[in-house]
């Protein structure tokens, strides 16, 4: 058993508990909610555990790696820890305790452009080795510097999202003051002072910031500015384009994050891109969209050979890692469960969500007589 796992928080559920009691109640709501009424959010994960594994008790097994090579770096295990905005509204230098955590386990940690800490912070945490998740700047100038920021700290995977033509809507943001602009009331503040630690940890740390985008905002915005700023500096449609201009300027690898079905998927390999990674944000854009794990499966099979396919949005435990590599991923990525570790456990949690994780795959490969992750299809029961 890994010294970095806790025994009294033995899994993702008791995180989620944790961070409850921990943060305010619209930083929690913020990392758990989906969008309109969550039906795709609760979707992701129960379609995901359809998915049925076989055993084979009485085969010769010589134990489990979960060691797995992904664009020529091989990681410790096939999970990595999704790009998510604003970490440390949720807990304070949250991206921080994630990168360092990523770094010590081996595991890749992907930074958001509106993350609360920058590309040249992160890089220096993982020695270049983190990615870096673009959102499209309105200017190609600003796209372009972003690329070079990126290129200087090392990154050696550029991963660009597609599902966010426009923000989702969601009513616990909406009501929380969490949309664009933000808009902090009297209720912000109340849950704030029934938070103290979380409170003092803030007032520390300082207000959380979009640190990448700090060099090209204008001094001094208040609130509804940040929030016309943002209108005005980001356009999340992707289109073949705006891919190919990125392309043409990135020489490390690229991955599409957000495909959704099989067109885009062959249209990510005409385009030459590296990898896609199968994701509905999370369930927070699209709630009459479908789980994840479906068009996972489709894509896997027609285009695995071409491209590599990974998935993220409704995983949450090692067994569901395991689910999702037999139907077809090479490899899959978090967000909540690392977030729910970090806000339960401050600068212990990422270590310990990452040890907890392992330990769960390892049981479940352990149980399948499983002996290598590329090996997990072989354990699928089909329901074809």
């Amino acid at each position: 058993m890994s010294n970095d796992f806790i025994p009294a928080y033995p899994s993702i559920d008791d995180l989620r508990k944790k961070a409850i009691r921990r943060i305010p109640r619209f930083a929690f709501e913020y990392l758990d909610g989906g969008c309109n009424e969550n039906i795709n959010l609760h979707r992701n994960t129960a379609d995901l555990r359809e998915v049925q594994l076989l055993p084979h008790y009485l085969r010769d097994f010589n134990g489990a790696s979960l060691k797995t090579e992904l664009f020529g770096i091989e990681y410790d295990a096939p999970v990595g820890i999704s790009p998510i905005g604003l970490q440390g509204l949720i807990w304070p230098n949250a991206t921080e305790i994630l990168a360092k955590a990523a770094m010590k386990h081996n595991i890749p940690f992907c930074l958001s452009t509106v993350a609360t800490s920058d590309i040249e912070t992160v890089g220096k945490i993982t020695d270049g080795k983190a990615w870096f998740q673009l959102y499209h700047p309105t200017e190609n100038d600003l796209t372009d510097d972003l690329l070079k920021r990126a290129h200087n700290a090392g990154v050696p995977v550029l991963v660009i999202l597609c599902d966010v033509p426009t923000f989702g809507f969601r009513p616990n943001d909406i009501r929380n003051g969490l949309a664009m602009p933000p808009k902090m009331s009297i209720r912000n503040f109340i849950q704030i002072f029934g938070k103290p630690n979380w409170a003092l940890r803030t007032l520390f740390n300082g207000q959380p910031e979009f640190a990448n985008l700090t060099p090209y905002m204008p001094k001094g915005l208040d609130m509804q500015q940040l929030g016309k700023f943002m209108d005005q500096t980001f356009t999340g449609r992707l289109n073949a384009a705006k891919i190919e201009r990125i392309r043409e300027r990135w020489k490390g690898k690229i991955v599409l994050k957000g495909v959704a079905n099989e067109a885009d998927a062959a249209e990510a390999i005409r385009l030459g891109l590296d990898g896609i990674i199968v994701s509905n944000h999370g369930g927070r854009q699209l709630d009459a969209g479908e789980a994840s794990i479906h068009p996972l499966q489709r894509i896997a099979k027609k285009y695995g050979d071409q491209i590599v396919v990974m998935q993220d949005s409704g995983l949450r435990t090692g067994p569901d890692i395991a689910r999702s590599m037999a139907s077809g991923a090479k490899f899959t990525w978090m967000g909540r469960s690392f977030m729910y570790g970090t806000a339960a456990l401050g600068d212990k949690g990422g270590n310990h969500t990452i040890a907890m994780l392992k330990m769960q795959l390892q049981q479940v490969m352990e149980q399948l007589c499983c002996e290598r992750v590329e090996d997990l299809p072989s354990h699928l029961i089909s329901r074809e």
